[in-house]
C-alpha cells in the first residue's frame, strides 16, 4: 500500500541532510576570508556527566554545534522537499 504525499519522514532526513551538508562546507569554506562567515556559529548541549557504579561506568553527554551553512542548508533542503 502507497502513501499519497510526502511523509515526514522524508522531511527530517532532507532537513538532517541540509544540517549535515550545510555544517560541512560552513567548516571547509569558512577557512577562506571571503566565506569566513559561513563557519560562524554556537555549539550547545550537556556537558559530559559520568555515573560510577562500580561495575560499570556510563558517560552521558550531548553536543550540538550549528553554524550559519548549516541553516542556509536547512532551508534549502526544505526548499528541494517542497519541490518534490
Amino acid at each position: 500500500m502507497s502513501v499519497k504525499g510526502k511523509s515526514t519522514l522524508t522531511l527530517f532526513l532532507f532537513i538532517f541532510a541540509g544540517i549535515v551538508l550545510g555544517g560541512f562546507l560552513g567548516t571547509w569554506l569558512g577557512q577562506y576570508d571571503f566565506f569566513y562567515w559561513l563557519a560562524y556559529g554556537k555549539s550547545f548541549g550537556l556537558e559530559t556527566v559520568t555515573l560510577n557504579l562500580s561495575v560499570i561506568q556510563l558517560t552521558f553527554g550531548f553536543q550540538f554545534s550549528i553554524n550559519l551553512a548549516s541553516i542556509i542548508g536547512i532551508f534549502i533542503s526544505i526548499l528541494i522537499y517542497r519541490k518534490i
